[in-house]
């Protein structure tokens, strides 16, 4: 539990501004570059998760998995972060270890992530070894080992970024600045993993640097997934290892044991009063007691998933299909131009990674600008809604301006003008600012309120990433269904990310309180740890 957490047990839960005053002024951030080598763990997640979005979908259709199980392969990521996060975030507010209350996490989290990207990479192998024909489409064998690696991926990944946000909270101390600027540090390094994702990804020679990859049961195509997945996992491995060599990590001790140093006596003493309940006891006791402000955060936040989640699973296809004119099921002409237009998709999400980094390097200076962090936090969301409008007109100007030629007496579709292009993708590079604000905003909030609940930082978070994962599934399970009503297509479910996304902003204008301000030891604390 953090030392923060404890103390307000002490005091009742009247207002921000007198917590902020009960919290123990030896508390102080650890220097930024501390900060920075934990939140550089992001990019070697990141990397992998770039890979999933670019690689793996083809990668199963490879396998033979039928595509109308390939929808509930992804449900395992919100499922698992359903039930991962809160579970792991409890353990590690509490955990003993002589390593610290969150790098043991982190540490196994990275590991299962290279056993589960192993799995992955070699399951046509393993299962050509284990029996499977290569002469018939479907893989049964190498399907299975494939699900079991996916889903131990997506409970790793679980497991290692929930108590990776949190020691960025334990290092923040109690400055709010500090809180806001190592989230927008998370922000800017998952953006250097997408980048790095999406350019190994794209490029298709990647293989020769490892050639064993290359066998009778793995492509070409596949041995570039593999190739890809080494470098992931040496990225993720080496992060970890300097990160958490490097920063050291306080352990919770209930019974009051000395500490490491004399600045965590405080924190030992008010451990003592702390009595261990049951997890399903704490995840209750959390949920009954939270404070106004979180819940309207958990609201803001479900409601500004629901308005990403369409996008973010569809953006591609929308390119191919309706910007495109493609279609990945017709005949070879049509399949063509959607996977060009695929192809296009992913420069996009491209230049969405860059325009997310340099916008989350500056999301502490947008914040003061526009009066704040929720000013700022809805003004993107109103960007959003205004941006997933804006697909309707794209797709409208690109099937009014349908093109074709004629070569040999057939007739052939030719791609969208070039100022249609230029149109999507500038949408994929704007929306690169709200996701920057979207990943780090709400985690930054969600630690600053947690201040005044009975949770620790990882139990906050986990209950936060509830907010993110059950909009997840049911934009999963339900966006194929709703876009069916309207005869098909993508624009259904962004419409209604739209009007979530608008919801999303009015709330936190009007409902959502300010975070209250620093008190001014821990303002010249937190300016200190800087240097």
């Amino acid at each position: 539990m953090e030392s923060g957490d404890r103390k307000e047990n002490q005091a009742p839960p009247s207002s921000f501004i007198l917590q902020q005053e009960q919290l123990p002024s030896s508390v102080k951030p650890s220097p930024l570059r501390k900060i920075i080598m934990v939140a550089s763990i992001a990019a070697g997640v990141q990397f992998g998760w770039a890979l999933q979005l670019s690689l793996l979908t083809p990668y199963v259709q490879l396998l033979g998995i039928p595509h109308t199980w390939a929808a509930f392969i992804w449900l395992c990521g919100p499922v698992s972060g359903m039930l991962v996060q809160p579970i792991v975030g409890y353990h590690s507010d509490r955990c003993t270890s002589r390593f610290g209350r969150r790098r043991p996490f982190i540490a196994a989290g990275a590991a299962f992530v290279a056993i589960a990207v192993f799995l992955i990479g070699f399951a046509a192998d393993i299962g050509h070894l284990s029996g499977d024909s290569l002469t018939k489409k479907a893989k049964p064998r190498a399907i299975a080992v494939f699900v079991v690696g996916f889903w131990i991926l997506d409970v790793a990944n679980n497991m290692l970024q929930g108590p990776c946000r949190a020691f960025l909270a334990d290092l923040s101390g109690m400055s709010q600045k500090k809180t806001r600027t190592s989230n927008a540090f998370y922000s800017f390094f998952m953006a250097v993993g997408n980048v790095l994702g999406f350019s190994a990804g794209s490029y298709t020679h990647l293989y020769k640097l490892f050639p064993f990859s290359r066998t009778k049961a793995c492509d070409v195509y596949c041995a570039n997934l593999k190739s890809c997945f080494f470098i992931s996992i040496a990225l993720l491995l080496t992060l970890t290892i300097v990160a958490l060599s490097y920063v050291r990590d306080k352990p919770w001790s209930p019974e009051g044991s000395p500490g490491e140093g004399d600045d965590e006596e405080d924190e030992i003493a008010e451990a003592k009063q702390s009595v261990p309940v049951p997890f399903f006891g704490e995840i209750f006791a959390a949920f009954k007691n939270l404070q106004r402000p979180m819940w309207i955060l958990l609201l803001v936040t479900c409601l500004n998933w629901v308005a990403w989640f369409p996008f973010l699973l569809f953006d591609t296809d929308w390119m191919g299909r309706e910007v495109y004119g493609g279609d990945s099921s017709a005949n070879s002409d049509q399949l063509k131009m959607y996977d060009r237009g695929v192809r296009a998709g992913a420069l996009g999400l491209m230049l969405n990674s860059v325009v997310l980094g340099v916008t989350s390097l500056g999301v502490e200076a947008l914040a003061r600008g526009v009066g704040g962090v929720k000013r700022l936090w809805g003004i993107v969301n109103f960007v959003l809604a205004i941006c997933l409008a804006m697909t309707i007109l794209i797709t409208k100007l690109a099937q009014s301006n349908r093109r074709y030629t004629t070569v040999n007496g057939g007739t052939h579709l030719l791609p969208p003008p070039a100022g249609v292009k230029a149109g999507a993708l500038a949408l994929f590079a704007v929306m690169g600012i709200p996701q920057a604000i979207t990943y780090s905003i709400p985690f930054a909030l969600a630690s600053i309120f947690s201040n005044t609940s009975g949770a620790g930082q990882g139990l906050s978070l986990g209950v936060l990433n509830l907010s993110i994962v059950i909009p997840q599934m049911v934009v999963s399970v339900a966006s194929g269904p709703w876009d069916a009503l309207f005869g098909g297509g993508n624009l259904p479910a962004f419409v209604v990310g739209a009007v979530a996304a608008a919801v999303s902003g009015i709330l936190a204008f009007t409902m959502l309180p300010s975070p209250p301000p620093d008190s001014p030891s821990i303002k010249r604390a937190a300016t200190a740890a800087f240097h």
